[in-house]
């Protein structure tokens, strides 16, 4: 690790400011598996990780402790390092945006969604919406741009990709990535714990429905 600076955010909290993706999906699989002492919660974001600490916590210690566990952890996690099963999302290449986005790929959308599948995914933060996970995969093909003009209404379970990420919209709202295809998996349910079906450093695959 090249870079690591540490800030205070709040009363209770302390913002770790990594320098890549990569660095912040190694740290939060290093902060899982060796929570320090008085660590209660933590967030990732693209570049940093909010660590919330309870009430009691010594902030001080706990700078020190997530300092050395920055400095000891590996530089970044493999696609295929993780112990836990990848969650599958089953797909139907139906999107209005598949044509395009295989036209900007210069791919035939048989291609695409070849792509798309076998890729390894993983999710490297949630934002924008409960439970709208941010998935990066090795595949650099897929950093394509957004949409020129957002939707008004984009349905629950459409499959998205832009910018380098791949996405699944968990609940019908505006969006403006481009969206490849549609799932009937549940991202986000409150009666479920975590309401998140994916967790940041999860890996993630996508099946084609319709070959199944």
């Amino acid at each position: 690790m090249n870079r690591l600076t540490i800030l205070p955010a709040g009363e209770h909290a302390l913002l770790v400011d990594l320098e890549s993706e990569a660095e912040v999906l190694a740290f939060i699989h290093a902060l899982t598996r060796n929570t320090p002492a008085g660590v209660e919660d933590f967030l990732p974001a693209a570049r940093t990780v909010l660590v919330t600490c309870t009430p009691t916590a010594d902030l001080t210690h706990v700078r020190h402790d997530l300092n050395e566990l920055a400095h000891t952890m590996s530089d970044a996690v493999t696609d295929n390092g993780s112990d836990e099963a990848p969650f599958v999302i089953e797909v139907r290449y139906d999107g209005p945006d598949l044509d395009d986005v295989a036209k900007t790929l210069k791919m035939s959308r048989a291609e695409v969604i070849s792509a798309h599948t076998s890729a390894v995914w993983r999710c490297a933060f949630i934002g924008f919406a409960p439970g709208f996970a941010y998935l990066t995969s090795s595949d650099t093909r897929f950093d394509i741009p957004r949409r020129p003009q957002s939707r008004t209404a984009v349905p629950a379970g459409s499959v998205a990709l832009a910018g380098g990420y791949s996405a699944v919209y968990p609940r019908a709202s505006p969006g403006g990535w481009q969206i490849i295809g549609s799932t009937d998996a549940v991202m986000w349910d409150l009666n479920s714990a975590p309401p998140a079906a994916v967790q940041p450093g999860r890996r993630v695959r996508f099946v084609n429905k319709e070959e199944r």
